[in-house]
């Protein structure tokens, strides 16, 4: 090549962004200089600051979130017992009633179709309190978690793992913790003991429990780190995210690898599962033409509404929409 084409492909590389030579300049090497020599510094800093951990002021909030926790898992299975609750046999659609609702909304990518009726099967509790799982650490300065070790660690609630790492739990006891309070059981004639009357006070319970678990939550959050991913909502409890490349696995979805990890909130630990409510004055059946009129309520707060509590003086209040005006075809 002579000397003035390889001038102007010098000037044409830097203009589009490329170098030209292919060798490591020396600006390159002081910097691989330096962050070979402030490494060890780096993990010095990490170990360190895990050893501020846990906050001891922090440690009754954790312990209240789990008691709110138990309670509300009890009252719940309680509530279920006595009120049917529905799930779509084809999506994540959820329902508090005998029978499911009308209303068009079935787009799981196994009918491919948008706008269709659901096909309502028995739910549980997990379709009311959606179980969100995370990786148990053994602290929180371990190094991050490769591809090849994600079968090395425990899947735990995220709830759990939170806790823990806060001090409420120690962390050889947590999967016993969890196999323990995660099921509550409760036999059917344990149910029928309890009086029509008083189910009210268990959705009363239940209501406040919800409401507990969500404000310790936004506490620890300001104090102890969580990711979750942009993409998959995966979360992970920890100053890091883990390096398992599980985002977008299966094959309806158009990406593949490595999580995108951001800042978790309060809905990605506990989601709100958002569902049509029934109102006494709507019709038995909700139909599809009336959509408008009906309104929105989180799972657990639509069971507990059915159950007798009261939540017009809850924030949920304004979705549910309980003294609006209902379709037409009910009167």
């Amino acid at each position: 090549m002579s000397h003035w084409r390889r001038k102007v492909w010098r000037h044409w590389s830097s203009f589009h962004g490329a170098s030209y030579s292919t060798r490591p300049s020396r600006i390159n090497k002081s910097m691989l200089n330096d962050l070979r020599r402030i490494r060890p510094m780096i993990q010095r800093r990490i170990e360190n600051r895990a050893k501020d951990y846990p906050i001891q002021e922090i440690v009754p909030v954790a312990k209240d979130i789990l008691k709110a926790r138990q309670n509300l898992l009890t009252n719940v299975t309680v509530l279920l017992k006595a009120f049917p609750v529905l799930r779509c046999k084809f999506c994540s659609e959820v329902f508090v009633g005998k029978e499911g609702h009308l209303i068009q909304t079935c787009r799981s990518y196994i009918r491919r179709g948008n706008n269709r009726l659901h096909e309502w099967v028995p739910g549980s509790i997990h379709d009311v309190l959606f179980p969100v799982e995370s990786f148990h650490l053994h602290n929180m300065s371990q190094g991050v978690i490769r591809h090849q070790q994600r079968f090395d660690y425990d899947r735990v609630p995220a709830i759990l793992e939170l806790c823990c790492q806060a001090g409420a739990i120690h962390p050889e006891e947590i999967l016993e913790y969890a196999k323990v309070h995660d099921n509550p059981q409760i036999s059917d004639e344990d149910i029928r003991s309890i009086p029509t009357e008083d189910l009210k006070y268990v959705g009363a319970n239940a209501l406040t429990a919800w409401e507990k678990v969500r404000a310790g939550l936004k506490k620890l959050l300001l104090v102890y780190p969580s990711k979750v991913c942009k993409r998959c909502k995966e979360v992970h409890v920890g100053p890091s995210g883990h390096k398992a490349r599980l985002c977008g696995v299966f094959k309806y979805e158009s990406y593949q690898g490595t999580h995108y990890w951001e800042k978790a909130g309060v809905n990605d630990l506990v989601p709100e599962k958002v569902v049509w409510h029934r109102r006494p004055q709507d019709p038995v059946v909700l139909v599809n033409e009336g959509r408008n009129y009906y309104g929105h309520a989180p799972a657990v707060v639509s069971l507990c509404s059915h159950a007798g509590a009261l939540v017009s003086n809850t924030r949920y209040a304004c979705e549910m929409k309980p003294q609006g005006l209902s379709y037409p075809l009910s009167n």
